[in-house]
């Protein structure tokens, strides 16, 4: 498949790093998308890259890649050299149900309709137009043989208006957690906190005025599958404090800390975080340390209604003005 590129110029550093990951993305059209390679070059957990990916282009390496090979098939349709069947495999789906669905889905009629619709145009039959392209904010499209995507980078990327979100700049020392491992999928942590909540009661360390409840989240939903999703509920612990049985204990490193603020539902988290890491964080100069990021609640539903709920995020950060550097 050709590709239409251009060499990136002066770029900052996750721009670059999407760049080049968007063209291998286009590149592999013909072959399963390995998403941790994808977010190698970058030296970032696949669960952060993917997030500043989506920040940027508007989509994630996942739903551009299925993107574009709907699009490509939509046009392979049209061309009636291959079978619904060879084209439903070549987009990397194994059936022709499976296909059959997501081409419904994606674009409204199924493969058939649209091989006899563009049959119908060709033959000068009044036909309903014919969409070959599905919506998309970064401009990258698939027609039968070849990815056309924007001339330079800076027509690529998603630039919003200006950002709400509030982010400040924090050097932090290093914390102590007494953790409870929790596998699955991510909305259902709640459980481990409330398991959490009971360990921790009996072993007197929410009597410390200072304890403050920690989510650490792991690994990344598009790459690892639901059930298996790792992630930890928390509640910092003193210096001196004993971590008791049941619970691990987990340590925060010293350094920069970027901290935004959400306030309200838990449920708009997952929208916080996309902000934070894939629009704050490409355009600030930063780039992500190691350690990883959490949400530290500064309150809980027990105690402040839903919209009053206060979140910090903390993303750990480098670069020439982070604090101490």
């Amino acid at each position: 498949m050709e590709l239409h590129l251009s060499k990136p110029s002066t770029l900052s550093h996750y721009e670059a790093l999407v760049w080049e990951a968007v063209q291998r993305v286009c590149h592999s059209l013909d072959e399963a998308l390995d998403l941790q390679a994808l977010a190698a070059p970058a030296c970032m957990a696949p669960l952060h890259f993917h997030k500043v990916f989506r920040g940027l282009v508007g989509e994630t390496p996942l739903q551009l890649h299925r993107r574009l090979r709907l699009e490509r098939a939509a046009c392979r349709l049209a061309r009636h050299d291959a079978t619904v069947l060879r084209i439903a495999l070549d987009a990397g789906y194994e059936t022709h149900e499976a296909f059959t669905r997501a081409f419904r889905e994606a674009f409204g009629r199924t493969p058939s309709e649209q091989r006899a619709a563009a049959r119908s145009a060709a033959q000068g039959a009044p036909s309903p137009a014919i969409s070959r392209r599905l919506q998309a904010a970064c401009g990258i499209h698939a027609d039968a043989d070849r990815v056309e995507i924007p001339a330079h980078p800076s027509q690529l990327f998603v630039h919003p208006g200006a950002l709400t979100m509030n982010v400040t700049l924090e050097k932090r020392p290093a914390i102590r957690v007494a953790a409870l491992p929790h596998t699955g999928p991510y909305p259902t942590i709640g459980a481990a906190f409330d398991r959490l909540g009971e360990i921790a009661g009996r072993a007197g360390l929410l009597a410390d005025p200072s304890a403050q409840m920690i989510a650490i989240y792991y690994d990344d939903p598009e790459t690892v599958p639901a059930s298996q999703l790792r992630s930890a509920a928390g509640v910092t612990v003193s210096e001196g404090a004993r971590v008791p049985a049941g619970l691990n204990e987990v340590c925060l490193p010293a350094g920069a800390w970027a901290a935004a603020l959400h306030r309200g539902s838990y449920q708009g988290l997952g929208d916080a975080w996309e902000r934070l890491l894939g629009q704050w964080l490409p355009r600030s100069g930063y780039r992500l340390a190691e350690g990883e990021c959490y949400e530290l609640y500064l309150n809980h539903p027990g105690n402040a209604s839903e919209a009053d709920l206060q979140t910090l995020l903390y993303v750990p950060v480098a670069g020439e003005a982070a604090p101490g550097e």
